[in-house]
């Protein structure tokens, strides 16, 4: 009983650990034990109690988890939203060309322009289009 207080414990200092499942079965076990004479002496009584302390504990344990720990839907960048950031090129952009590439806060986008950008300049979104970028020179 002591060892499964022990695991319980555990499990609360450090979430994830799952030392629940086994720390819930050694107390019910203890408890048991402790209360209920020739327990020990059963195995089918002690099979049967650890079987299914193990599968409810198992059981709010997983849900428990799941309600903690929600999923957060992915991120997404809506390509419109990038009108009028301003970037820098990381591979030089050409006109009809979807093989420049633009840096735009810790994203890299393919980039096109009107005009042939190199590499390390600055720009400017002034359109998107799919999953592409339109740029021109900041410095226009």
């Amino acid at each position: 009983m002591i060892i499964g207080l022990v695991f319980l414990i555990v499990e609360a200092l450090t979430p994830g650990f799952f030392a629940v499942i086994p720390g819930a079965i050694l107390v019910v076990v203890g408890v048991f034990g402790y209360f209920i004479d020739g327990f020990f002496d059963s195995m089918l009584y002690m099979g049967v109690t650890v079987f299914v302390v193990a599968l409810v504990v198992t059981f709010i344990t997983i849900k428990g988890y799941q309600i903690l720990a929600r999923p957060e839907p992915p991120t997404t960048t809506v390509v419109d939203s990038l009108i009028g950031k301003e970037g820098v090129v990381i591979a030089d952009v050409k006109p009809g060309n979807l093989k420049g590439k633009v840096r735009i806060d810790t994203d890299s986008w393919s980039a096109t322009s009107d005009t042939v950008i190199k590499t390390g300049s600055e720009v400017i979104v002034y359109a998107a289009e799919g999953v592409h970028v339109k740029v021109r020179p900041k410095d226009l």
